[in-house]
């Protein structure tokens, strides 16, 4: 199993929608860009949005709870990036 040191090192933007967007297409099929709102086009379920925080947080590092699992935060790979960033600490804020 991987060190700490290693699930800590710090992810470029690109790599981290890079790595969301990969996710994305395969589970869903569909090529996604960083932009588009997955809920409003139909892509996902409910459940499956469980499924893409579960994905998230073990990916990434990240513990997403309470003001963090807003509907709002998911939409766009642009905005779960940003919001992996602020999590990890690393967001341009």
């Amino acid at each position: 199993m991987s060190s700490s040191t290693t699930n800590q090192h710090i992810l470029s933007p690109g790599s981290i929608c890079g790595k969301l967007t990969a996710f994305l297409e395969r589970q869903t099929k569909r090529d996604i860009e960083p932009d588009l709102d997955i809920f409003a086009a139909g892509l996902v379920s409910s459940l499956f949005a469980l499924e893409l925080v579960v994905h998230i947080e073990s990916t990434f590092d990240v513990a997403i709870g309470g003001p963090d699992l807003r509907l709002d935060n998911f939409r766009t790979v642009d905005r779960m990036t940003e919001l992996v960033l602020r999590l990890r600490g690393e967001s341009d804020d």
